[in-house]
């Protein structure tokens, strides 16, 4: 027993050596990591060395990899996002995978195959690969252009698409023994009834409990609270007959909508990538490399008919939304390469039996001739479209992307920690109109701010890939308003390691720590003094090009109302933060319910808005009207913003919240 064991283990070690080798190769060439883990699951499997002697551990622990991927993919899909992006997605993101679908279905069922066969076919050459292209064009510099930020969009919503085809595919097996009606319309009634268990279940529990979680303070609590959370919604569709993937991939949309998502994305990030990669490992273990030299020609054929195909489908459609020829061509062609759920559809029809072996393998080794080939297509699509087109103007706007792709705005400021001076900072921000966003670890503070309407972060402002996600590469300026000296230092040594040039602002309690904080890089380090928020905000708006005038009268008119906007501060849950402040004035948002007996006053009337009292702003929709009209009149969900001191403050949320006078 104990040999058995060694064997295995050291098999296991073999390929996880090999597939190092092969990530490092790949990444020092730079091509995708993804075919690298192709290429060991081919070699390493039973068509080739058979270093692997069970083949099914493997299979079922890369199934895992799945599950965090369309837990991430959700995660970049809340539902609010995909209302904003109804028209672009629904129109051009459903009409390129079901037109693409149909078009290689019905070619094939005309050339004699199955029509379960030419469905599965046709579903994976309408996959992309968001990771290929996404890559690519971002080493263009071409990212965020007209056809860059098209193609991402159009990219990531196949992945959503890919959720219900792992529903259908399976389906399909019965189609030689029963009628695919009833299966079909039972396997989309679980699925709603899905959505609806998670989505409802999701909506009353999670909030509260990642709020509760967030409390703690503690990364390792909070990494295995998105563990329980993602697989619990696995067990349940699966539970259904469902794939795993589909609850994983509510579950995200849910927890997409909350201020935590970035560092529940942060947290599993490392597993969902080892586990994808173990995924595609047993996707290269069923390329079956003796066979290869009897298909290739098939498979060449079938990649060179998967890139054209795609170009002429996707093409007409984006020109159809009125984009000028060159974009419809550019995005046809990003899009044109195979993607990673092809792969995961292929798998799936293969293990149900819709698809025969041999046509497995050279529909496999068609998408992946085409990702090899597809990072050159989308490199030299610019010269080659510039022969024959000129760009146009065009009055499409894009609107806002997935999270995935824009991760928001460009030229912003990215503040760590939205204490006092962070807060203060960004209240300079606004009236200037220069975009931020804040990261803070506090859940209360994180929660009412948003209640704001302030773009606020739930995260650890020290790790590096939770600052990527917040555009750290597009923003002006980085600044640390925390007062913790030793993740300040550790941020600021990630940071410069990328950005060598962004301007990093450092505010410290005292002169101790500036010369550590200047070695580490920092390119100023601001010590707090009586005017600790003006001078930090002064220095802010210089650094992103506020003109000195400006500035300076800006200064002048906070002085010249008492400091109210840096008295303006939500205090949060730190029970030091909040006892240095009950004497004092502060922030409070309440949220106006159904029986409030403010719904329907206006301002003017409200007998909370009186001296020593004040509505600084009401937040309606997502939008933040500051200063506030005084005949807008209160409805249900709207969010009022206080300011005054601390026990007139109380009373004012019960009499707003509870209706107690």
């Amino acid at each position: 027993m104990k040999e058995i064991v060694i064997d295995h283990f050291a098999q296991i070690l073999l390929v996880i050596a090999i597939t190092v080798a092969a990530v490092a190769l790949c990444q020092r060439r730079r091509l995708p990591s993804t075919l690298a883990y192709l290429l060991v699951g081919a070699l390493v499997g039973p068509h080739a060395l058979s270093l692997l002697s069970n083949n099914a551990e493997i299979t079922a622990l890369a199934e895992f990899g799945i599950v965090f991927l369309l837990f991430t993919i959700g995660l970049n899909f809340s539902l609010p996002q995909i209302y904003a992006l109804r028209h672009l997605l629904l129109g051009l993101g459903t009409g390129q995978v079901v037109i693409t679908t149909l078009v290689v279905t019905l070619l094939l069922w005309l050339a004699g195959l199955d029509g379960g066969a030419a469905f599965v076919v046709g579903a994976v050459v309408a996959q992309s690969s968001t990771t290929i292209l996404s890559k690519q064009l971002a080493e263009q510099g071409e990212d965020q252009n007209r056809h860059g930020r098209l193609a991402i969009a159009m990219s990531v919503f196949q992945d959503v698409t890919a959720v219900p085809l792992l529903v259908i595919v399976p389906v399909l097996a019965m189609g030689e023994s029963q009628p695919l009606t009833l299966p079909l319309l039972l396997a989309l009634g679980k699925g709603g009834l899905a959505f609806a268990l998670v989505y409802l279940v999701g909506r009353w529990l999670l909030r509260p409990l990642f709020h509760d979680v967030a409390t703690h303070r503690s990364p390792e609590l909070f990494t295995l609270t998105v563990f329980l959370v993602c697989l619990t919604a696995a067990w349940t569709t699966l539970q259904l007959g469902l794939s795993m993937a589909l609850g994983a991939f509510l579950a995200g949309m849910i927890l997409g909508e909350t201020e935590f998502r970035h560092q529940i994305e942060t947290s599993i990030r490392p597993f969902r990538d080892v586990l994808v990669g173990l995924f595609f490992v047993t996707i290269g273990m069923l390329l079956d490399l003796p066979l290869l030299p009897e298909i290739l020609h098939w498979a060449l054929l079938g990649a060179i008919a998967l890139l054209v195909i795609k170009v002429l489908v996707v093409a007409p459609l984006v020109r159809s939304a009125a984009f000028d020829w060159p974009t419809a061509w550019r995005t046809a062609m990003a899009l044109a390469v195979g993607g990673e759920f092809g792969f995961a559809l292929l798998a799936i029809a293969a293990q149900h039996q819709v698809i025969e072996p041999q046509l497995a393998q050279i529909v496999l080794t068609s998408v992946l001739l085409s990702m090899v080939l597809g990072p050159f297509v989308i490199r030299y699509s610019g010269p080659f479209i510039s022969r024959f087109h000129r760009p146009t103007p065009t009055t499409v706007e894009l609107g806002p992307l997935p999270a995935a792709a824009t991760e928001h705005c460009s030229s912003h400021v990215i503040i760590c920690g939205y204490g006092r001076i962070g807060q203060n900072v960004a209240r300079v921000l606004q009236e200037e109109e220069v975009p931020f966003v804040a990261l803070d670890l506090d859940a209360s503070r994180v929660n009412e701010a948003r209640l704001a309407g302030d773009p606020v972060i739930y995260g650890d402002a020290s790790d590096i890939t939770l600052l990527q996600s917040v555009g750290l590469d597009r923003c002006r300026l980085l600044l640390i308003s925390h007062d913790d000296i030793g993740a300040a230092e550790k941020t600021i040594t990630q940071v410069r390691q990328t950005l060598p040039l962004l301007p990093i602002m450092v505010r410290t309690r005292d002169d101790q720590p500036v010369s550590q904080l200047l070695a580490a890089g920092a390119s100023e380090v601001v010590p707090e003094t009586v005017e600790a928020g003006l001078m930090i905000a002064s220095q802010v708006l210089l650094l992103v090009e506020v003109p000195l005038v400006r500035v300076m009268r800006r200064m002048k008119t906070l002085r010249s109302e008492r400091y109210q906007l840096l008295r303006e501060l939500i205090p949060g849950s730190d029970p030091l933060w909040r006892t240095a402040i009950d004497d004092d004035a502060r922030l409070l948002s309440v949220l106006l319910d159904s029986g409030s007996p403010a719904l329907g006053h206006t301002l003017s009337s409200l007998p909370c808005n009186q001296e020593p009292l004040i509505v600084t702003a009401v937040v309606r929709d997502g939008h933040r009207y500051r200063p506030p009209a005084s005949q807008i009149q209160l409805a249900a969900g709207d969010v009022l913003v206080l300011f005054g001191p601390t026990e007139q403050l109380d009373q004012a949320q019960r009499w707003l919240s509870a209706g107690a006078a």
